[in-house]
């Protein structure tokens, strides 16, 4: 029967560690080469979405109210 090679599994899950905190540094090293435009498009992003789910209720919700 053939056994499990842990040191290979380890080493491969260093190795993606590894890469994703090296990712992760250049993106931030990005954002702080250039904090104006990627925070206006990560902004610009986020207000866009969470406008469409309010375009059908503002339809319904434009009533004015009118008092007796």
């Amino acid at each position: 029967m053939a056994r499990q090679n842990f040191q290979f599994g380890k080493r491969q899950r260093e190795l993606a560690k590894k890469q994703k905190r090296d990712e992760k540094l250049q993106r931030k090293l990005e954002r702080k080469n250039n904090p104006d435009s990627t925070e206006s498009a990560d902004s610009t992003e986020s207000v866009e979405s969470a406008d469409s789910p309010e375009a059908g209720s503002e339809d319904q919700a434009v009533q004015p109210e009118v008092e007796p």
